[in-house]
């Protein structure tokens, strides 16, 4: 019994060998997860901080104004809350670095109450500042007929709305918004023809990624285009030089990640048989 007992009083005072690797191994832990944490912060790429919010080595601080550029149009932009969360070549967050007279909007709809400005030229309407909304639709009126048409006294001082999102995102925003903004909007187009395939990136110094329809074009190419028949005095050429300075960094950072792909031949789901690009059996 005594030599039982002094076995237990033995074992009490020195802590059994589970009980050192488990002490020992806790701080190990923290140390590895430490390290690990290191590791991830110092593979993630810098961020630029001085207003572009991209990484360092894409950064397009160098491509923006030193101060926004005033104009005598309005540009109001309503973005999809996905659009600036998801994508990563978004174009909208280098507007307002660019344009003095700038107001981005998120949601899925134009309504009451969202925009002071937009809600102002509903109830007043102003015979200087027309509002219009530049999106592809049948009602559309080419931007640059309007503008050779309306004097210059009666849209000295234009807004332009437009929407920001993919294809169907923004054709949903733009359905959704009709019922406030039809009331005092005129809606314009830059031109497109739907059904032809758009462009693709390395096709040109000017798309990020490629286009649902022949003359669609990133958001803030659209302002470009836009500002360029809509501002007076020669300004117009300007912005927009300024604004596709912007966007052609962007491609050009991008065009090292991007490369030309060759369409997938389809197939005949009834028979799997490889179509050409005619449509054609080819087997």
């Amino acid at each position: 019994m005594a030599e039982k007992e002094g076995a237990e009083s033995i074992s009490s005072n020195f802590p059994l060998e589970e009980e050192i690797k488990n002490e020992d191994s806790e701080p190990l832990q923290e140390e590895m997860a430490s390290l690990s944490l290191s590791a991830t912060a110092t593979r993630r790429r810098a961020t630029c901080d001085s207003g572009c919010g991209r990484p360092k080595s894409v950064c397009v601080c160098s491509f923006l104004p030193p101060s926004p550029l005033p104009t005598a149009t309005t540009v109001v932009i309503l973005q999809h809350p996905h659009e600036l969360r998801y994508n990563r070549l978004a174009t909208v967050p280098f507007l307002p670095r660019c344009l003095s007279q700038f107001q981005l909007l998120s949601g899925r709809r134009i309504r009451p109450g969202l925009s002071p400005l937009l809600d102002s030229l509903h109830s007043s309407p102003s015979s200087s500042s027309p509002v219009l909304l530049l999106f592809l639709s049948p009602n559309a009126v080419d931007l640059s007929e309007w503008a050779q048409r309306t004097p210059l006294e009666a849209r000295a001082n234009p807004v332009l709305v437009l929407v920001d999102g993919t294809w169907n995102q923004a054709r949903e925003m733009v359905t959704g918004s009709l019922k406030f903004l039809s009331v005092f909007t005129t809606c314009v187009s830059l031109g497109c023809e739907v059904g032809i395939e758009g462009e693709k990136p390395c096709e040109t110094d000017l798309v990020l990624k490629t286009e649902p329809h022949k003359g669609c074009m990133s958001t803030i190419e659209a302002v470009a285009r836009a500002l360029r028949i809509l501002e007076p005095d020669g300004v117009g050429p300007l912005v927009e030089e300024m604004l596709l300075k912007v966007l052609r960094a962007m491609v050009g950072f991008q065009a090292p990640f991007m490369k030309p792909m060759n369409p997938r031949p389809r197939m005949n789901k009834k028979k799997g048989k490889r179509l050409g690009g005619d449509g054609i059996s080819t087997v």
